[in-house]
């Protein structure tokens, strides 16, 4: 599949990814992306996140590909059943660990704990070994109940600007790649 095939959801986590965040490098770039916005970024409640990701994703008129940061993650999966439009393959990043108390800001643990259950489309899962709002075990663990492919991307923290993941080149490789091998 070819960027102009799809429609490509950037679903951003909590309090959005500014304009040095690879994500907002991404949707600038790609002609067919497009921000899923929230109402409350700095707030996120987890019924409004998966109501907008799946309205979002109900109103694309071609090939939907997902491309989720953080806590963007659990509201598409949580979001999976109230799709009616294909999706042609999802691309995650950073998973948090949304039902680890030990995880803040706290309040993010009303968007776990995550489904189980594998995803009805394709899906690739980056994760850092040095996360400080999940660990890469978690991932591996969720990664593998969805049947998606986990990447390991090395000690990155949160995979964000914060910690050097502006242009994040060799993320833009792996989308390209794993976009390549998409049905429309």
């Amino acid at each position: 599949m070819k960027v102009a095939d799809a429609e490509i959801l950037i679903i951003p986590g909590y309090t959005n990814s500014g304009p040095d965040h690879w994500q907002s490098r991404w949707e600038a770039k790609l002609s067919s992306a497009r921000r899923v916005e929230q109402a409350e970024w700095s707030k996120p409640v987890r019924e409004d996140w998966v109501a907008k990701v799946a309205d979002e994703v109900n109103a694309c008129s071609r090939p939907v590909v997902l491309v989720a940061h953080s806590l963007g993650i659990p509201s598409v999966v949580h979001a999976v059943p109230l799709f009616r439009k294909q999706v042609a393959g999802a691309f995650f990043v950073a998973p948090p660990e949304v039902d680890n108390p030990a995880i803040r800001p706290r309040h993010l643990m009303s968007f776990g704990p995550y489904p189980r259950a594998p995803l009805p489309f394709p899906t690739l899962t980056v994760a850092s070994r040095n996360d400080p709002f999940g660990s890469y075990e978690h991932a591996d663990e969720i990664a593998n109940a969805w049947g998606s492919l986990l990447i390991d991307a090395g000690e990155s923290g949160h995979i964000n600007a914060e910690a050097g993941f502006g242009p994040w080149p060799e993320g833009t490789m792996v989308f390209a790649q794993f976009l390549s091998r998409l049905q429309p």
